[in-house]
C-alpha cells in the first residue's frame, strides 16, 4: 500500500509539474465538477451539486458510495483526510479523520512474543491492525461546519445502491481474486464477495449488500453515533476482539471516544504558485512541497515531459522526499515533525 500511494504522489506532482496548454485536451465545466475513483460514486456527487449542495456535500455522497463500490480501497471503516477550501471565506480547512490506535495499543503490537516483526499478512488479516475509524465522525463534523443540504440526503443514495446492487467492475473482479483465499476464510466475507462454489465474483456481478445498506440508513438516520455507540459499535468490536487467530484490541470506549481533528494545511512556494496540502499525520503535503521545491531549480518547461532527464530528475526529487519521510514524518501529536524544516528553502 505504501508503494501504491508513492506512485499515486508523485503522479500527481508529474501532473502538476507539466501541464501545459495543449498538451492534452483539457475537461471542462461550466459549474461544478466531481472526480472519483468509481462513475457511480462521481455521479452521487455531481447530483449533490446539481440539487444545490457544495462540494462539502458531495464529498459525503461519494465516499458513501466508494465504501459499497470499492470497498478494498475506500470505507466507512477507516479514516480519511479532507482539504476544504472556503471560496467564500478565501479560507483552506484541513479536517482530519485519520483512524487512531485503540488505547491498549503498545509499541510490541505487531511483534512475535520472541520480539521479531510480524510479515505483512501475519500483522493484517484480522482484527490486530484494526484501527478506530474516523471517516464518518470526520464527514459528519465537517458537514456540520460548511454543509447545505441535508445529511440523510447525503447518505441515501449509497443505501439505495447496496439494496439493488451494482455491476463488480474490472478493479474490485481483481482484488477479491487476488485475495480469494484470504475471504474465503471469513464466512461473511465469503458469502459476499465469492460464488457459491467458492470462485471470486467475476467482472459484470451484481454485488448487493444488504448488510451495509442497513448500516448506512443507520448513519443517515442517528451520524457517526450509529458507529461509536450500541448494536453497531458492539458488532465492531466483537469482530475485531473475537477474531480466531489474530485478535484486535479495540473497545467500545475506543469508539466512543473518537474525535476528528482540524489541523492547519501545510503550504509551499512553487514558482508562481502556492501548494497546499494536509500535514501530518498524513505525508503528502510535506513530500509534495519538498519535490516540488527541489524541481524548482531547474527548467521542466524545456524538458521533453516523457524524456530520460524529465524522469530522472522527478525519480530523484521523489527518493531524497521519501528518504524524509521516513525517517521524520509520523503523526505530530506524538512525535515532533519538523515540517518548517523540511520545507525551508535552504
Amino acid at each position: 500500500m505504501r508503494r501504491r500511494r508513492a506512485t499515486i504522489l508523485l503522479a500527481a506532482v508529474l501532473l502538476v509539474l507539466f501541464s501545459a496548454p495543449g498538451r492534452a485536451e483539457p475537461v471542462l465545466a461550466r459549474r461544478h465538477m466531481v472526480a472519483a475513483a468509481h462513475p457511480l460514486a462521481a455521479e452521487a456527487g455531481r447530483a449533490v451539486l446539481r440539487e444545490g449542495g457544495n462540494a462539502i456535500d458531495a464529498a459525503v455522497a461519494v465516499q458513501m458510495v466508494l465504501t459499497l463500490v470499492e470497498p478494498q480501497s475506500s470505507g466507512i471503516g477507516g479514516g480519511a483526510l479532507l482539504l476544504f477550501w472556503d471560496g467564500a471565506a478565501r479560507a483552506l480547512h484541513a479536517w482530519d479523520g485519520r483512524e487512531t490506535a485503540p488505547a491498549a495499543v503498545t509499541p510490541a503490537l505487531f511483534l512475535r512474543p520472541d520480539g521479531t516483526p510480524m510479515g505483512f499478512h501475519e500483522a493484517a488479516v484480522g482484527g490486530r491492525a484494526v484501527g478506530v475509524p474516523g471517516t464518518v465522525a470526520m464527514l459528519a463534523a465537517a458537514h456540520r461546519a460548511h454543509g447545505r443540504l441535508p445529511w440523510a440526503r447525503l447518505v441515501a443514495p449509497a443505501a439505495a445502491l447496496a439494496e439493488r446492487g451494482f455491476p463488480v467492475s474490472r478493479r474490485l473482479a481483481a482484488a477479491i481474486a487476488a485475495e480469494a483465499e484470504r475471504l474465503a476464510g471469513d464466512p461473511e466475507a465469503r458469502a459476499l464477495f465469492l460464488l457459491p462454489d467458492g470462485r471470486p465474483l467475476p467482472e459484470g456481478h451484481v454485488l448487493r449488500n444488504p448488510a451495509l445498506a442497513a448500516t448506512l440508513r443507520a448513519i443517515a438516520e442517528h451520524g457517526a453515533a450509529a458507529l461509536q455507540e450500541g448494536p453497531l459499535a458492539q458488532a465492531i468490536v466483537a469482530a475485531v476482539r473475537g477474531h480466531p487467530s489474530n485478535p484486535g484490541a479495540m473497545t467500545e470506549a475506543d469508539l466512543a471516544a473518537y474525535q476528528p481533528r482540524r489541523r492547519a494545511p501545510v503550504c509551499a512556494p512553487y514558482r508562481r504558485y502556492r501548494v497546499c496540502g494536509f500535514p501530518p499525520p498524513s505525508s503528502g503535503g510535506v513530500a509534495v512541497g519538498q519535490i516540488l521545491g527541489l524541481l524548482a531549480h531547474f527548467d521542466l518547461a524545456a524538458l521533453d515531459p516523457r524524456g530520460a532527464e524529465a524522469a530522472h530528475l522527478l525519480v530523484e526529487a521523489g527518493r531524497l522526499a521519501f528518504a524524509d519521510r521516513a525517517l521524520y514524518l509520523a503523526d505530530a501529536d506524538f512525535v515532533r515533525v519538523p515540517v518548517r524544516g523540511l520545507l525551508a528553502a535552504a
